[in-house]
């Protein structure tokens, strides 16, 4: 068996996942995309495998740990993708890069900036625990 095919399929395979990483702003494309990254690998481990004719059949082995890994790290990924569209309406991850919480504003809890409470879309906000409080 030449080593030559499949090497070249999973180098094509690697390059279309690591495209798709850096070129895409969806979440979950990018999840496929490193999905496709692990399935070059696996081709990869088996190739490999085949050539060396190992009698324990290690490559083999080690792409079923690759596959379990891949599936718990989607299973994980997803569920972080449906918890931040839950929260913020959207999954693009230009759009994620910040970490207060969307309702900020409209509960009236104050964002400070490095000369004091940030203006909101009424005017300067107001932390609403320091009013209850007595302090503005």
């Amino acid at each position: 068996m030449h080593l030559v095919y499949p090497l070249v399929l999973s180098a094509l395979l690697f390059a279309i996942g690591v495209y798709g990483l850096l070129a895409r702003r969806n979440a979950v494309l990018v999840l496929m995309s490193v999905e496709l990254m692990l399935n070059a690998v696996n081709l990869d481990l088996v190739a490999f495998d085949a050539w060396l004719r190992d009698s324990l059949h290690s490559g083999q082995v080690f792409a079923l740990f690759v596959i379990t890994i891949a599936a718990a790290e989607v299973g994980i990924g997803l569920a972080i993708v449906l918890q931040v569209f839950r929260l913020r309406a959207t999954v693009a991850i230009d759009d994620l890069d910040d970490l207060t919480e969307p309702d900020a504003l409209r509960r009236g809890v104050a964002r400070y900036g490095p000369d004091g409470p940030l203006p909101g879309p009424d005017g300067p906000m107001v932390d609403s625990s320091a009013v209850e409080r007595g302090r503005p």
